[in-house]
Order: C-alpha cells, then structure tokens, then sequence
C-alpha cells in the first residue's frame, strides 16, 4: 500500500495542520454541546461534564487561533490590485481573528469577563462579514468555472487534455461548495451572537451548524 493511501499517514498531515486541529477541535466542541442538551434533564451530571468539555474546546480553539489575524493581515498586504470582495472578505476575517485574542483572554480570565460580551460581538460582526463575501466569491468562481466547462465541452479540440480541466474545475468546484456550506454554517453561529434569535440560538441549531462546518472543514484539509 502507498503511504498517500494510508488513512493514519492522512491523519498524521491533517493534524499536522493548525486548521486540522482546529477541526477536531471543534468537532469537540459542537458533539459535547449537542450531548449536554440532550442530556441534562435526565442525566445531569454526564450534561454537566459535556458542558465542561464545550468550554474547553472553546477555549483551546482560540489558543490554536493565536496570530490567526496575521493571515489577513498578509492577503490584504499581498493583494496584487483593488479586488472589493476579496479586500472586504479578509478585512472581516482579519478583525474576527484579531478580536478573537481579546475575547479568549477575558472568557480565560486574564482580562475582565465582563468585557467578554463586547469583544464577542465586535469578533462575530467581523466574521460574518467576512463570510458574507467569502461566500460570494466561492459563487463567482463557481460560475466562472460552469461557464469555462462548457466551452470545453462545446470545444473537445484536445479531448484528453480537455477532461483533465474538467476534472479539476469539478474538483475546485466541490471544494467550494464545501467553503461555502462551512461559512454559511459559521455565519448562523456568529448572527447568534450579534443577533440573538430563537432560531440561530438554538442548541440543536447551534450544534448541527457547528458540525457542518467542522466536517466540511475536515473534508477540505484532508490530504488527497
């Protein structure tokens, strides 16, 4: 057997990675969040330990984010020309991630708790604003990719080079798709917390929304 086909190689490069641990993490995260509101009213103390279990994957979450902001920071500097989406896209992630520092320090207890909820609120407002033009630019680029792999198949000039295209813009395609259920799932949780509704608030919302994007980030970590 190759070692690209064995699954713990695969697991050992996608732990490797900071988004790798990251997803396990949150995996953590939304199943102890999930298992403490189904168990609560007839298994308090299990409840109360998912409970524990949530909040220190939250936590360790944001530890794993240290310096995440620089990412941002970076495809702004890098940025070969004035692209609106993508300008606004890693403007929101970078003041998201940056927040985020603040926000860990005070839930941890190193700076005021009660400054928790401001900083929570300025680290959504970034996120989803963020998401919401990673999202359109994941559906340009989708359209682009349609329209390219219709005149491929329209063309058929070199047939063999022509399916390796194809294959590619279907794989790109799919791994966009993934980016986007992800973002639209992080999306809800971040409303959550600048909006609160009954709907995004939901534990069951909350939970499933936080395993969507943890398993769609999963399948685009993953090594091929």
């Amino acid at each position: 057997m190759s070692p690209h086909d064995d699954t713990v190689d695969k697991l050992v490069i996608f732990l490797a990675k900071r988004d790798g641990i990251d997803k396990l993490v949150k995996t953590f995260q939304y199943v102890s969040k999930l298992v403490h509101y189904r168990a609560e009213p007839i298994h308090p103390d299990l409840a109360r330990r998912a409970k524990l279990w949530e909040v220190a994957s939250g936590l360790s979450r944001k530890a794993f984010r240290s310096g995440r902001f620089l990412s941002g920071f970076n495809a702004l500097r890098r940025a070969p020309g004035p692209a609106p989406l993508s300008v606004f896209a890693n403007a929101g992630e970078m003041v998201y991630f940056f927040f985020d520092h603040f926000l860990w320090l005070a839930r941890a207890g190193v700076l005021d708790p009660s400054l928790a909820t401001r900083f929570s609120f300025v680290s959504a407002f970034g996120e989803s604003f963020g998401y919401v033009f990673f999202i359109l630019l994941d559906l340009i680029a989708i359209r682009k990719g349609l329209f390219e792999q219709t005149r491929l198949i329209s063309q058929k000039t070199d047939q063999e080079e022509a399916e390796k295209k194809e294959k590619a813009i279907r794989a790109d395609r799919v791994m966009r798709l993934m980016g986007i259920a992800a973002n639209l799932a992080d999306l809800i949780i971040a409303i959550a917390d600048i909006e609160p509704n009954p709907f995004c608030n939901h534990t069951i919302t909350l939970g499933i929304s936080g395993l969507v994007s943890a398993w769609a980030g999963w399948y685009r970590n993953w090594p091929a």
